[in-house]
Parts: structure tokens; C-alpha cells; sequence
């Protein structure tokens, strides 16, 4: 047997090796304490080793047969690894060694050396992968410029795909590209001026720093865990992110304040071998992943995304991150789904066996109700069957109660400390979850049941997103989509003022905050927080706005709620959160849309 014979089969074997560790991990939920976490290190180790070795051996391997698609698909599984890693972990680093391996790939074109009527169909399917993976961490990245080069090669391709392979439908991928371009195509006016990440340099306010620093609540409580997910129909997706989880996904994570991704450039010779940055893949710039992973941030929150879930499902991962959090820290859940596609559970129209569910839960209610605190919704005014006559729609077509999502299956979890935003038409039926509270108080967002535009056209969550998730993630645009104005109407110089209004006003309103003498202890504990803090100051911006902008008779309608109040000095009509408003809209010369005191 040759060397090259020897080289090639242990090649293969090392192949083998990594792929059967890679299938054990792959399908690892991404929520919840991972128990054999070791394993992910052999499964990494395992690919390295196997990069190394082709590397070291790649003019053996060529001579062997070694196709130049099978070094791709090596890097691509090993950016597929770390993709996964960081939606388990939200830990920043991940992301970008996923990104660096997936350049790679293109910069190198590992996969086009085999393009035409000759190509496997199989490596075809690999490489259409492998551009859909790419855009994904792409577009978490903000790689504006990148997203736009792989879109047109990824059309490209799936073209080139139903030219060539004629026999083979490519139905799907056809639709992956149309959900690509539609979710490029939403409205971003002004979305690239500034992050939707939290930035220290943007989001920090040097007036009100010491009030925040100073600020001491009885009990403080830091973010750890988020839970984030949508259910609409034909709502605006790139695999199994929606638009919504999106934006949410990037307002709870830090952005580096480092030089942000500035990449130095590598060698690459005839043979595609990669110049070593640093030592160990052969691939990974350490000093680019240093420049993406400030190390003077705290950690990110770890989020969990639930693409299309079942009740029961939700529920389940609920559970989980409850069940594993520290005790200072507080659980963040976000529900966007419609009320719209059932009744009322008591309503007789039910089939008899949403009837039977729904009773079974009443009676249990009621044999629980001598357990609720004094506190409770009895004391309140509350029927306890509140808490399962209206809910959110998780499922699809159908008057299934398997779909619903009651505010009373959320009570269990107000054992531990829970941050709740609910965007939804039926978002005011968990209002009665405050006060029925089982140990914690809750802090609860809740949208309007119908946005409010300029222009009713835009108010097509399929086609724009959730007008209040839009507010709570990236306000100042949100407020420029609602009076229509895009970039192209107003100049960079004003728009930077614009922001500067609004940054000066929520400096004002975090000094109220850490200064108010009836702050709830729900809201003073999370007060401290960076990321739930720059929520509640943009709750209070969201519901100024549409409070100036909707005509009174439709405030019901039309603005959104917190529970427990927040003090009466940021209320909507109070003359420091209205002077913002006006400041705002006067600046940006769109003040005839909105109402405003004569005060």
C-alpha cells in the first residue's frame, strides 16, 4: 500500500470519526443546561484535528482524489458547530468564528470547483446549504455588504440548480430564496445608522450614569435568560428567525465597542491551503475574534428561540430556564402570536373537546383558588376564570384549545422573577397575571391590540413586522415609519440630532426613574439592568408617541400597557415625556401628526 493510500484512509477515517461526534451534538436543543458539554469539546477537537491533518497532508490527499468540495464541507461543518454553540450560548465569539469559517469557504471557493453539467447532485445540495448558513449568521452579524453578495450568489445558484439538474426539484430552495429577498426588502429606513445591540458609546447616558450607579432597589435582579418567539401566519422569516425574534434577538445582546470586525487580510495560494492566523485551525484569526468579543462586556444573555412552537413545547422550555436560574437573576419571555384565529374557550362553539379541556382547567382552578395570595386577582376584582378565557394562538388552522396559550399557564413561572412582553391583538387578556402573581412580581409589557400609522398599509405585521417590538428594539426608526418619513426624506445631519433628542431624553427619564418615591419593587429590581432598563425607557417613548398620535376615543385600542404602573411622572401625558415628544416631531417636522397638551 502506497503512503498516499495510507494518508487517504486515515483521512477518511478521521471523516468518519468527526461526522458520527457531529451527528450526536447537532440536534442538542440550544436552551437549557447542556449536561455532557465535554462532548462538544471532543466533537470540536475532533474536526480540528481533521483540518490539521488534510492541511498537513493536502498534496497526498489531492493525489488521492481528494475533491476540493470535501475541504469545504470540512469547514462548513466546523462553522455549523459554532453556530450552534452560540445559540445555545449567546456568547459573541462563536458567531464570529462561524462567520470567519464560512468566508473561508467563499473567499476560497472550495465549492464552485465542480460547477456545470458534471457536478454531483449531492454536492450541490451542500453547497446551497452552506449559503443559506452563511446568510443566517450574516444577517445576526449586520453584514449588510456580505448579505447582498450572497443573496445575488445564492439566486445564482439555485438558477444554475434547476438549469442543470432538471430532473430534481428545487422547489424549496426556490422559496428560501424568496424568503431572503423578502426579509432583506422590509422597510429599514435608517437602519444601518446605528445598532440594534445595546452600545455603551449610544445607550449609556453620562448625565444619568451616577443616578443608575447610585441607585439601589431592595432586591436587584440582572437579566441571565431569555425565551424569544413569534407565531403569524406568513410572517416575514429567514429560516427560523422571524423578523420579530430578530430584532429582539439583537437588542439583548452588547455590541463590541472594539474596532468591529476589521479583518486583515490572509494569503491564499494556488492549492486553497489557508495561512495559519492561529495555530490551531488553520482558519480562525484570533486577533479578528478578540476584536468582535470585547472583553471589558459582561456576558450576553442566553436566549432561546422557538420557531413555531407547541403549547406544550413553549411550556416545556419555560420550565427548563426557570428551573436552572441563579437566584439574582430574572427570566425574560417574549410571545408574539395573534388571539384572533378562536373564541373565547367558553364560548359553545368549541368542540366538545376544547369544552372538557377547558373545564378540566376551571375545576382545577377553583379547587386551587384558596391557595391565592391575599394579594390576588379575588382581591382585585378578577374572576379567577379570567386567567383561561382568552389567550394566544400557537398552531395552526383550527379551533384547537392544544393551540391556545392561557395567562394561566404563565403563573407558575411568577415563582421566579419573570420580565414579560407580550405583542399581541389579544395582548391585554394577560393584564389579570398581575396580582396573581405565585412568589415574584412580575414586570409585564403589553402591546396595543391594533398598531397605528400614517399610512393603515403599513400596519401589515406580515409585510413590516410588529409595530411595538419595532419601538421596544430600534425606536427611533419605528417612530419614522409611523409618520412615513425614510431616509431618503430626511438628512444624516437631522437624523443624528433626532437621535441625540431622544438619547437627552432618556437620560431625563432614567434620572426620574432612580430618583421616583413609588417606583414598583417590580420595576426597581430590574432598574439596574442595562438591557431590561433601555426596554422600560422605550416602553415609556412608544407609549407617549402613540398616545400624541392616536386620536383619545382609540387610546383603548391604541397604546400599549405596563403592569404595575410606572410612576406618574412618566406617564404619557406628563409635560417631561411630552416635551420629548414634541421636541422630536418638531424637529423632524412632522408635528401636525400628533396632540399635544396645551401645557
Amino acid at each position: 500500500m502506497s503512503e498516499n493510500d495510507v494518508v487517504s484512509r486515515t483521512f477518511r477515517a478521521l471523516v468518519e470519526s468527526a461526522d458520527r461526534k457531529f451527528a450526536r451534538v447537532r440536534d442538542v436543543p440550544a436552551y437549557g443546561r447542556v449536561q455532557n458539554q465535554h462532548y462538544f469539546h471532543k466533537v470540536f477537537k475532533a474536526y480540528m484535528r481533521l483540518w490539521k491533518f488534510q492541511q498537513e497532508n493536502r498534496a497526498k490527499l489531492v493525489a488521492s482524489g481528494m475533491n476540493r468540495w470535501e475541504i469545504g464541507e470540512i469547514a462548513s461543518r466546523i462553522g455549523q458547530l459554532y453556530f450552534g454553540q452560540y445559540m445555545r450560548t449567546s456568547e459573541a465569539r462563536f458567531l464570529v468564528e462561524a462567520y470567519v469559517f464560512y468566508e473561508a469557504i467563499l473567499s476560497r471557493r472550495y465549492f464552485e470547483g465542480s460547477k456545470g453539467f458534471g457536478k454531483d447532485l449531492g454536492v450541490r445540495f451542500k453547497e446551497l446549504r452552506f449559503y443559506a448558513r452563511f446568510l443566517l449568521v450574516s444577517f445576526i452579524l449586520n453584514r449588510a455588504e456580505m448579505v447582498k453578495i450572497l443573496v445575488e450568489r445564492f439566486k445564482a445558484l439555485v438558477d444554475d440548480s434547476k438549469a442543470n439538474f432538471r430532473d430534481t426539484n428545487f422547489k424549496e430552495w426556490r422559496q428560501v430564496v424568496q424568503e431572503i429577498v423578502r426579509f432583506t426588502k422590509v422597510d429599514t429606513a435608517f437602519m444601518n445608522v446605528r445598532p440594534l445591540r445595546y452600545c455603551s458609546t449610544l445607550d449609556s447616558h453620562p448625565e444619568s450614569a451616577p443616578y443608575v450607579a447610585r441607585f439601589h432597589a431592595k432586591k436587584v435582579l440582572k437579566l441571565q435568560d431569555a425565551l424569544l418567539t413569534s407565531y403569524h401566519r406568513n410572517e416575514v422569516k429567514f429560516a427560523e428567525i422571524t423578523l420579530d425574534t430578530y430584532r429582539m434577538l439583537q437588542c439583548l445582546e452588547w455590541e463590541p465597542t472594539g474596532s468591529f470586525y476589521q479583518k486583515r487580510p490572509f494569503e491564499s495560494k494556488e492549492n486553497g491551503t489557508f495561512i495559519d492566523h492561529s495555530g490551531a485551525s488553520g482558519v480562525i484569526d484570533l486577533n479578528l475574534a478578540a476584536d468582535m468579543t470585547d472583553p471589558t462586556l459582561p456576558p450576553n444573555p442566553r436566549k432561546a428561540i422557538l420557531y413555531r412552537p407547541s403549547v406544550t413545547h413553549l411550556i416545556a422550555v419555560m420550565a427548563t430556564i426557570c428551573e436552572e436560574l441563579p437566584l439574582d437573576s430574572i427570566m425574560l419571555v417574549y410571545l408574539s402570536a395573534s388571539g384572533k384565529f378562536g373564541r373565547n374557550v367558553s364560548q359553545t362553539e368549541f368542540s366538545g373537546g376544547s369544552q372538557k379541556l377547558s373545564r378540566n382547567r376551571l375545576s382545577s382552578l377553583h379547587e386551587q383558588k384558596s391557595t391565592f395570595p391575599d394579594s390576588g386577582v379575588i382581591e382585585k376584582g378578577e374572576s379567577s376564570s379570567g386567567i383561561y378565557d382568552k389567550y394566544l394562538w400557537f398552531g395552526p388552522r383550527g379551533n384547537s384549545g392544544l393551540n391556545n396559550l392561557y395567562p394561566g399557564d404563565i403563573i407558575p413561572f411568577t415563582r421566579r422573577p419573570l420580565f414579560l412582553i407580550v405583542d399581541s391583538d389579544n395582548s391585554h387578556a394577560f393584564k389579570v397575571l398581575h396580582g396573581a402573581e405565585r412568589g415574584e412580581p412580575a414586570s409585564i409589557l403589553l402591546s396595543p391590540l391594533r398598531p397605528a400609522f400614517k399610512n393603515p398599509s403599513n400596519a401589515d405585521i406580515t409585510e413590516n413586522g410588529s409595530q411595538f417590538t419595532f419601538f421596544l428594539t430600534a425606536p427611533l426608526p419605528a417612530f419614522c415609519q409611523l409618520v412615513e418619513l425614510s431616509s431618503s426624506d430626511t438628512e444624516a445631519d437631522a437624523y443624528t440630532d433626532a437621535e441625540n433628542i431622544l438619547s437627552t431624553a432618556f437620560s431625563e427619564w432614567e434620572v426620574l426613574l432612580c430618583t421616583s418615591t413609588n417606583l414598583d419593587l417590580a420595576w426597581g429590581q430590574v432598574l439596574s439592568d442595562p438591557f431590561l432598563r433601555r426596554l422600560i425607557l422605550r416602553f415609556i417613548f412608544c407609549r407617549s408617541v402613540l398616545f400624541c398620535f392616536c386620536p383619545p376615543e382609540d387610546s383603548e385600542q391604541c397604546l400599549p400597557t405596563c403592569l404595575p404602573s410606572l410612576p406618574n411622572s412618566l406617564s404619557p401625558d406628563s409635560k417631561v415625556v411630552q416635551t420629548a415628544v414634541l421636541r422630536l416631531a418638531n424637529h423632524l417636522r412632522v408635528a401636525e401628526h400628533f396632540h399635544f397638551n396645551d401645557s
